[in-house]
């Protein structure tokens, strides 16, 4: 059975679908009937504000600057970087050179530890699970995840104008911040 709908269009409508048509070589109607199943079955994201996050996404990675990694290659890294204690003194000199980089760059572009730590959070590096009294609540994906990055956080906060504390966990730790007078 085959139901008919009419359906009004406005400029910016009309065009996607002209643009659908020329792309898919496909009629009106068969555009319409995927564009309708895709919607439905894509609802909730149709529906949530990701736009902020997703352009973060694209200009990170149009950039060239950054790179979808794999989590476990993360993790096979960082298992490798330190399994016998203390990393290699010329790896922890390139990461303190990156993270001594981002210091110059976070001091321009974020005034406090939430907005560092949300772009952090992001990244993937972390997850932020709660906020009392100016502390943050932080969890890593694994202890190795957890040293390298309290130190890269320590180092790229450096010219920030507040002291970072940090009170360390297993997995987590707790991250506040004094300002400076």
């Amino acid at each position: 059975m085959t139901d008919r709908v009419t359906v009004s269009l406005d400029a910016e409508s009309r065009a996607a679908l002209d643009s659908l048509l020329a792309e898919t070589g496909k009629g009106q109607s068969a555009v319409l009937r995927r564009a309708l199943t895709f919607y439905a079955a894509n609802l909730e994201a149709a529906e949530t504000d990701v736009s902020a996050d997703l352009q973060q996404y694209h200009r990170l990675l149009s950039t060239g600057e950054h790179v979808l990694l794999d989590v476990d290659f993360l993790h096979c890294f960082l298992d490798h970087v330190y399994r016998e204690g203390e990393p290699d003194p010329e790896f922890r000199a390139a990461a303190d050179r990156v993270a001594d980089f981002h210091a110059a760059e976070y001091a321009e572009r974020f005034s406090d530890l939430g907005e560092v730590l949300e772009w952090l959070s992001l990244c993937g590096f972390l997850t932020v699970r709660g906020v009392e009294n100016g502390t943050y609540h932080v969890v890593f994906p694994s202890e190795p995840t957890k040293r390298f990055m309290l130190r890269f956080i320590e180092r790229s906060t450096a010219d920030l104008p507040f002291d970072l504390v940090v009170e360390e966990g297993v997995a987590k730790a707790l991250l506040s911040h004094e300002l400076d007078e």
